[in-house]
Formats: structure tokens, C-alpha cells, sequence
């Protein structure tokens, strides 16, 4: 089950896939949808959301950029402990077992691989939810 209007930041280096991942998730009836370009600046834009008490309820991030890879934003935000159980999504072209690895030792909640379609980013988006609702 979705949860009702969830708040998502987009993570990626490249516009055309920020706006390929919001088309994405608008279809599936997702509009409150924030963007970054990098880890930096998501990393920023993270921390502030609790400032202003407005936090994600998820995180679509790239594994490859500059300033700031994936797994860098995700070690940096997951030291903290409003941040621990931020579902993470990294979205990679990187199908390497090591790497997913790593991503799932780093506290990534789920991966999505690159290419990706609407409904199996739904099935993802709404398992995640579904875990954190039992969880919680």
C-alpha cells in the first residue's frame, strides 16, 4: 500500500533521468517530488527537510555523480539517527553483485536497476512501503 502523498528527492547528475524518474512517478500518483543534482546537494537538502520538519519519505539516488557518489550520500546520511531508517532507493546502471552489495552493507533499502518501467518502479515504491508499515 502507498503511502498518502509521499515527499521523494530525486538524486542524479543527469536532468533527463531526474525527469524520466519524476514522469515515472507522477504516473503512479506521485507529484511531491524534489530534485537534486548531486549527492551534495541532496545531502543539504536532507538535512534541511528536518529543519524545517517537512522530511522524504523516500530517496531515489544515482550511483555515479560528481561531488558526492550514492554510496557516500547514503553512508553520510545514515550516521545520523533521524536519518537511519530513510528508505534509500540507489537507481544504477550497476548490476554487479559486489556492488549491490555494498549498497545493501551501506543501508540502502532497495536498489533499482537502470532501465527500469513504471509499473516496476510501483511494485518497489509500494513494497518498500509496505515493509516499513509492518516494521512500524
Amino acid at each position: 500500500m502507498m503511502k498518502e502523498n509521499p515527499r521523494i528527492l530525486i538524486v542524479d547528475d543527469f536532468e533527463t533521468v531526474r525527469l524520466f524518474l519524476r514522469n515515472a512517478l507522477n504516473q503512479i500518483g506521485i507529484e511531491n517530488i524534489e530534485e537534486a543534482g548531486d549527492g551534495r546537494e541532496a545531502l543539504s537538502m536532507i538535512q534541511n527537510s528536518k529543519k524545517t520538519n517537512t522530511p522524504f519519505d523516500m530517496v531515489f539516488c544515482d550511483w555515479n555523480m560528481p561531488e558526492m557518489t550514492g554510496i557516500e550520500l547514503l553512508h553520510e546520511i545514515r550516521k545520523s539517527a533521524d536519518f537511519k531508517s530513510l528508505p534509500f532507493v540507489m537507481v544504477t546502471a550497476e548490476s554487479e553483485t559486489s556492488s549491490v552489495e555494498n549498497a545493501l552493507k551501506a543501508g540502502t533499502t532497495d536498489y533499482i536497476t537502470k532501465p527500469f518501467t513504471v509499473d516496476g518502479l510501483r511494485e518497489k515504491i509500494e513494497s518498500i512501503f509496505s515493509r516499513l508499515q509492518k516494521a512500524g
